[in-house]
């Protein structure tokens, strides 16, 4: 049946241990991803959701979690994906293409040759993240303006928030990170992230034991000395003390208190006794 679908995709028997740990881990994803949705009125009735599906373990994941809910809404709001193969070589997605038609999730790979462009923009060596991304969201938002998706579904999660926090602070000087719901520039494309209270540690493993057929970056994946990678490697080293480092970063996100801080505009400063 329908409902059983993302359990399909795993070869384990029912009674195994694997397989109960497996339940049990989207069943904590499903709760989560949920709470995320809630909290941030991400999905409303009638929606259309695009998932940019990379071909990583976070993209993968949120497919499935989404399915899920869409599943358990009885289709209130559709789910489709996007993978763009950006001529990176060794590009292979017949397993991608497959793993989604199991999962019951249609969309398509769009050609877009963006790994020629940023190579040859930027000379070996520098980051290539930026560009890249820009690109990438430049067609993903075309894409999603032409065909009616009023929804554009990334798989961030509270990892990725606390990085992006900490990276803002660092490197930017100002205080910032990825909101879980976010109305773009133009105003016509509303970006959600229902994986913003799930941690990356959840989503590998949920991966691992769906066995999803991860496709490997190969531009700015393939890169050493990225300032993400640093920050990742700071917290990390943080957690073996405090094993709530991140879960603590994302709660600051949500308290934050305006006269405990420096911005004028937030806080009237003009008082006296």
């Amino acid at each position: 049946m329908e409902h059983t679908q993302t359990l399909n995709l795993l070869s384990a028997s029912k009674n195994s241990v694997p397989s109960r740990r497996l339940k049990d881990l989207e069943k904590k994803l499903i709760h989560y991803s949920g709470k995320a949705i809630s909290d941030f009125n991400m999905i409303e009735k009638g929606d259309r959701v695009l998932v940019c599906l990379s071909g990583g373990k976070d993209s993968y994941t949120l497919a499935s979690i989404l399915n899920t809910h869409r599943i358990r809404s009885k289709n209130k709001f559709s789910v489709s994906y996007l993978t763009l193969d950006q001529g990176q070589p060794g590009w292979e997605d017949s397993r991608l293409k497959q793993t989604m038609i199991d999962m019951g999730v249609p969309g398509e790979v769009l050609h877009q040759d963006t790994y020629s462009i940023v190579k040859e923009k930027l000379p070996e060596g520098k980051t290539y993240c930026s560009l890249c991304s820009r690109l990438r969201r430049g067609i993903i938002y075309n894409y999603a303006e032409k065909n009616g998706f009023n929804k554009i579904a990334l798989g961030h999660h509270k990892d990725d928030l606390a990085e992006s926090l900490l990276m803002s602070i660092f490197y930017q000087g100002e205080i910032s990170s990825m909101p879980p719901k976010l109305l773009t520039d133009c105003k016509r494309h509303i970006v959600i992230r229902p994986l913003a209270y799930i941690s990356e540690y959840d989503i590998a493993e949920y991966a691992q034991k769906m066995a999803f057929p991860i496709i490997p970056c190969n531009l700015c994946g393939s890169q050493d000395g990225l300032k993400r990678k640093e920050i990742k490697k700071l917290l990390m080293k943080l957690k073996e003390e405090n094993k709530n480092i991140t879960s603590n970063i994302l709660h600051a996100l949500q308290a934050v208190r305006p006269s405990q801080l420096m911005d004028k505009k937030l806080f009237d400063f003009n008082f006296n006794n």
